[in-house]
């Protein structure tokens, strides 16, 4: 189960950036940002729900308090993952660099539900 969750997780996230790259791209990202192509967000995106999966299940299964840890550590993790993206200005102009951002947030938005429902909190212990 949790595995098909994650695999759910990753598709959906996936499908949305998509989305968003080619709103992006209408809204005036430059066509050869590469940032915006399939081939590099799917992978980091791939890369951004098996990671949150992995400190998911360390946070459930050491921490004392898994909930609060989260609730900081969460937000904490997707700012933190912003800070690459300051450096594309020059590359995607504001357009791009926001994508990618709006991006880290949609797949957070969608795999934290996911890993609350196949890797609840309550059973952590």
């Amino acid at each position: 189960m949790v595995a098909g969750g994650v695999l759910v997780a990753f598709l959906l996230s996936s499908l949305v950036n998509a989305l968003i790259a080619v709103l992006a791209h209408a809204l005036g990202a430059p066509d050869d940002f590469s940032q915006l192509e399939p081939s590099r967000y799917v992978s980091l995106t791939a890369l951004g729900v098996l990671g949150g999966s992995v400190g998911w299940t360390l946070v459930r299964r050491f921490s004392p308090d898994p909930e609060r840890l989260l609730r900081r550590l969460v937000p904490s993790v997707v700012v933190l993952s912003f800070v690459p993206d300051f450096f594309l200005f020059g590359e995607g102009e504001v357009t791009g660099v926001v994508a990618l951002l709006v991006m880290h947030v949609a797949v957070a938005a969608i795999a934290v539900p996911t890993y609350r429902r196949v890797m609840p909190l309550s059973s952590a212990r």
